[in-house]
């Protein structure tokens, strides 16, 4: 297997007119791994992606493959010849030609057998090797998404880049899809940066998350990591649903344990356990698939929230009790809802 190098941006900035839609950015893609990047639309998401593809050059930092710099205020690899292989929503497959054809359409420098062998191999690891004779307009969407997986990746690039590749994908055919490419691409060793809005598909499926917004990253690190130890309230919104409460009007028991510093606390519908009990009154509740989402009555004015999957059935109106897990509460005291 080829040794891959690690995909470096160094404090890269990007503005237009007076809009930093990159404002100092400093970001690694490990060879082997998954980094998601996930921001809202506007965070800047896709100009990061466009200036480590080389569609736009930096107007400040460094963008360098190991030690070859690719982007910098003095050079510019373009992208024609960076070796980054680029992978979209569209799938943007030549429809005229076979899953092979389109596979070995980025191997023109090698000769014909290796083009072959090579295109092959990756189409096998993409589990497409009974489809190897079909043309796009015959393949399901999922199908049509792991040979333009397969043809970003036969060409051995220096990484790889997708960009919300899996969210046009039915939803039963997606899980299936995101397994099997992404797990081709990390046993590749290219390092590869996953952009996405689905924080359930980052947290889930990456090595490392980068959020982003207004053109700077907030926080990276592990997922567990940064879903359970945001550094703002930001973040943690980025990651799923966050409520926020007035530290005052908690029962004193919880004020004890989690030591609030500021008026507000922020914590996640998980951190709150319902067990049997009489303490707070259901107010609304939604069955959600698994779990059930509850509204519960904390002074008449403000309400928890909570996610149960408690066996027996609840309904608005019922009383239960509550438990807290300490680690899912967030105290930035600077913010307030």
């Amino acid at each position: 297997m080829t040794e891959h190098a690690a995909l470096i941006a160094d404090q890269i900035s990007r503005r237009f007119g007076d809009r930093a839609a990159v404002d100092g950015i400093s970001l690694r893609l490990e060879p082997g791994q998954i980094t998601s990047l996930i921001g809202q639309s506007g965070s800047g998401k896709t100009t990061l992606l466009r200036l480590l593809a080389g569609m736009e050059r930096p107007d400040s930092g460094r963008i360098l493959s190991g030690d070859t710099v690719l982007s910098s205020t003095s050079q510019h690899v373009p992208i024609e010849k960076r070796k980054i292989g680029l992978v979209f929503q569209d799938f943007a497959l030549f429809p005229h030609l076979t899953v092979l054809e389109n596979v070995m359409f980025g191997l023109r420098a090698l000769p014909k057998l290796d083009r072959e062998k090579r295109a092959t191999a990756w189409i096998d690891r993409l589990g497409l090797s009974h489809r190897v004779s079909a043309y796009p307009h015959h393949l399901s969407g999922g199908e049509q998404q792991r040979t333009a997986i397969a043809r970003a990746l036969a060409p051995e690039p220096v990484a790889i880049l997708l960009d919300e590749p899996f969210s046009g994908l039915d939803p039963s055919m997606r899980d299936q899809v995101r397994d099997v490419a992404l797990q081709a691409i990390r046993e590749s060793g290219i390092p590869s940066l996953l952009v996405t809005h689905d924080a359930s598909e980052a947290l889930v499926h990456a090595d490392k998350l980068a959020v982003i917004d207004a053109g700077k990253l907030l926080q990276t690190g592990a997922p567990e990591e940064v879903y359970r130890a945001p550094n703002s309230l930001g973040v943690a919104k980025a990651l799923g649903p966050v409520h926020s409460v007035e530290t005052a009007n908690l029962p004193e028991t919880w004020r004890n344990m989690l030591a609030p510093s500021g008026t507000w606390l922020h914590y996640r519908p998980e951190a709150l356990t319902v067990a049997a009990g009489s303490d707070f009154v259901i107010k609304r509740l939604r069955l959600a698939g698994p779990i059930s989402e509850l509204e519960l009555d904390l002074t008449g004015a403000q309400s928890l929230f909570a996610a149960s999957q408690l066996g027996a059935p609840l309904h608005s109106g019922d009383r239960v009790s509550l438990s807290i897990n300490p680690d899912l509460f967030f105290d930035f005291p600077e913010e307030t809802t």
